[in-house]
Order: C-alpha cells, then sequence, then structure tokens
C-alpha cells in the first residue's frame, strides 16, 4: 500500500503542482487540503475541505480523515498561511514536525525580529508602529531610529507590501499605501492588520538559503545569488542563479548565521527558505521562513541535489531521507516582473525567448485578459523564465537575453465606481 501524504495549501498556491508531481514520483499518494471545494482544479476540489479562518475546525476535519482513510506517513505546508495548522497535524500524529509556536513566530516579521535580538543575532534597528485610527504620525513613532528605512507588513510574503522610505514624507506615503493593503487582505490577524515593522534599511548583496532542518541541524541545499541590486524603493524579485558564486568563507559564515536563526526561533523540522543581505558587517537576516522558496523557483535544487526540493520535503516527512546526486553546472529562473498595472493583453517575443541558448522552459502564469498588479501591491509573477548552462555567468546571461526578447503588452484598467 503507497504510503499517504497531507499536503496543506490555500487555494490557487504555485507550490500545489509541485507537492503532487513530487509524491507521484516517490510513489506515495497524496491529499490536498484547501478552501478549494468548487475549484476546477481536481486536487483541490476532491481533497479535503477546510477552512483557514478556523484552525480548529480544520484541525479536528484532518484528525477525522486520518483516523476515516488511514494514516498520513507524513505532513506538509506549502505556504505561510499552512505550515502553522501543518505542524500542529504532524505533532498530534506522531510525525516530524515544528513547535507551532515556531512556525508563527518565523511568519511574523515582528515576534522574529524579537526573537532574533534576543539570541544575539544581527538585526537592524527596528519598531513596530500602529497604523490605526488616531496613532501617533509614523515619522514620530520612529524617531532616532534614522533614514532610510524599510516599512515591511507583519504577515504579507514574497515583498509585497514592503517599500523604502528616505524621509519622513515618504514614510508617511509608505505607510498609507501599506495600510490600505492591508485592509484590502482576507485572513490576516488583527494586529498584523493595523502595525507594521519600520527597520533601518540594510545595504549590501542579497542572497537566498534553502535549507532543511533534521532534529534541529541545518542542511544547506542551496544558496541563491541575486544579481540585480534591491535598492528599492520596491524589492521585487528577479533572478536567482545557483551554485552562488560567493566563496566558501562567506558561505559558511551564511550557513552559521541561518541556522542561529532557526535556533532562535526553535525551528527543528523541514524546510527552510532564507534571504539575507551580506556587507561588510556579516550577515543579515532578513527573513527566515518554515516553508519551501516560493513559486516554481524550487526546480533549481535539482543543481546542487539531484531532486527536485518537494521530492526532498515529503521524502523528510516520511522519514526516509534522500540521498544526493548533485547535477552538474549552473541554473537560474527570472521571475518576469510585471512592468504596470491594467489588463494582460499579450505576451510577445515567447518563441524568440525560447530559442535563447540555454534556456530550458518559459512559463506564463496569468492568461491574457487577466488583471496584472505589479509590487508592492501584487501578490503574483507574471510567469518565470529557466536556464541551464555550464557556469552561473552564463545561466544568468540567458535569462536576461531572454528576457529581452520579451514585449509584455499591458492594457489600462478602468473601473467603474457607483455613486
Amino acid at each position: 500500500m503507497p504510503s499517504r501524504l497531507l499536503v496543506v495549501a490555500p487555494h490557487g498556491s504555485y507550490r500545489t503542482a509541485p507537492f503532487i508531481d513530487a509524491a507521484r514520483r516517490l510513489g506515495a499518494q497524496v491529499l490536498i487540503a484547501s478552501e478549494g471545494r468548487h475549484s476546477v482544479v481536481s486536487a483541490y476540489a476532491q481533497g479535503l475541505h477546510i477552512r483557514f479562518d478556523d484552525p480548529d475546525g480544520a484541525l479536528a476535519t484532518i484528525l477525522a480523515e486520518a483516523e476515516r482513510g488511514g494514516p498520513f506517513a507524513g505532513v506538509v505546508g506549502t505556504d505561510d498561511a499552512s505550515t502553522e495548522l501543518a505542524a500542529r497535524v504532524a505533532g498530534l500524529l506522531g510525525l516530524p514536525h515544528n513547535d507551532p509556536t515556531a512556525v508563527r513566530i518565523a511568519r511574523r516579521k515582528d515576534l522574529a525580529r524579537g526573537r532574533l535580538a534576543e539570541a544575539g543575532v544581527p538585526v537592524p534597528a527596528h519598531r513596530c508602529i500602529s497604523l490605526a485610527a488616531g496613532a501617533a504620525d509614523p515619522a514620530e513613532q520612529v524617531a532616532g531610529l534614522g533614514y532610510p528605512v524599510v516599512v515591511k507588513p507583519l504577515a504579507l510574503s514574497a515583498s509585497r507590501g514592503v517599500i523604502r522610505a528616505d524621509d519622513p514624507a515618504q514614510l508617511r506615503e509608505a505607510c498609507l499605501r501599506v495600510g490600505r493593503l492591508l485592509h484590502s487582505e482576507q485572513g490576516l490577524e488583527a494586529e498584523a492588520r493595523d502595525r507594521v515593522l519600520v527597520e533601518r534599511f540594510v545595504p549590501g548583496a542579497e542572497v537566498a538559503v534553502e535549507g532543511m532542518l533534521r532534529g534541529g541541524e541545518l542542511e544547506v541545499l542551496a544558496v541563491f545569488d541575486k544579481p540585480d541590486p534591491l535598492e528599492g524603493p520596491y524589492f521585487e524579485e528577479t533572478y536567482y542563479i545557483a551554485p552562488s558564486r560567493l566563496g566558501a568563507d562567506r558561505q559558511h559564515q551564511l550557513a552559521e548565521t541561518v541556522a542561529a536563526a532557526c535556533r532562535a526561533y526553535g525551528l527543528r523540522e523541514g524546510p527552510i527558505h532564507a534571504e539575507c543581505r551580506l556587507n561588510e558587517e556579516g550577515v543579515w537576516i532578513l527573513e527566515v521562513a518554515a516553508r519551501t522558496i516560493g513559486g516554481l523557483c524550487s526546480r533549481l535544487l535539482r543543481v546542487g541535489t539531484g531532486h527536485g526540493l518537494e521530492e526532498l520535503v515529503l521524502a523528510h516527512a516520511m522519514g526516509e531521507p534522500l540521498a544526493h546526486a548533485p547535477d552538474d553546472g549552473a541554473a537560474g529562473v527570472l521571475m518576469i516582473p510585471i512592468p504596470q498595472a491594467g489588463l494582460l493583453k499579450r505576451v510577445e517575443g515567447l518563441l524568440e525567448a525560447q530559442r535563447v541558448p540555454y534556456v530550458e522552459d518559459i512559463q506564463i502564469q496569468i492568461r491574457e485578459g487577466n488583471e496584472v498588479v505589479p509590487l508592492p501591491e501584487g501578490a503574483s509573477y507574471l510567469g518565470f523564465i529557466f536556464a541551464r548552462a555550464p557556469s552561473p555567468a552564463e545561466a544568468e546571461q540567458a535569462l536576461r537575453r531572454a528576457h529581452a526578447c520579451l514585449r509584455i503588452v499591458v492594457a489600462p484598467l478602468w473601473r467603474i465606481q457607483v455613486a
């Protein structure tokens, strides 16, 4: 009888399909727990239907399914919205898991900053400020912090709502903009709807770290270079390149700092995705999330391990880790930016871009005629370009050449307001 896996996923998550494919490659059955009762996607519609705004009810539904349909060999949460519930389920079923409190700390930027500071892990000067009606002026609330600063929602991911401000006027405007975004967002805790983190901007190169925790010990699976400078005012991620071109000493320092952050949060099991800045003062943690990398970027892990990231995560959840068989060469992905808000008319130049040497695949995720919204409000990328090449530099160059071929046509969107 194949092992049965539970994947807890918000409806419409980029990560669901790769986890389903990984389970098939591992010869395991997978059940999706989501809100997608009426979804046209069969994995959601035929899966277990829960409500993330009722975590106790969702927990009861999942435990009843484990009793009725047989035990789960592993439980995985795909996104920030699902990892805490997945940790609670795995704990009650006696499966490898993180303390749900540790998962919550990792996804809440204010709580995470506090734990890092307590543990002696370097963090930029920061304040948690109120956006509630009647609260003091944001500039007054951060008096003495200094500029430039970065405004960050407490519980959103993928750089949504993250805005740099170089002076009090820009800070006020950023807070107004983030406040509008938070009040339009569904499912946020009350305290994450009316407060934001404001911290000193950390200069330097940015990298991402993908790792796996086993009994509290961190194994670094990949370090991704982000060759585009991320200086603001927004922080849209574009290029990820592996393997990293950082030296061995710098990568060791990076791994040690990420491991210290995991200990500070209390994370002990499963995947982690970290974003860090590097400068002459050392390594600075931007975030460490108790989940895998976003979007379809996990495909890059085959270069370092010989396996897709989702296969590694599911195998770990089942207690059956996979041996690594690294591929040669390098790989990269471009998360195609959305150039402007409006309705996507078409993407031209795809055939030309696909002919660029070393380009492996191009996927456009948003269909023509749908609305597109760029950062800092947007929640989706237009699509992804993947490259495989003999070296990191050649992979990066292939992605840049392919992107230059694309012409993204967006029409204005006129909203009709009824008086």
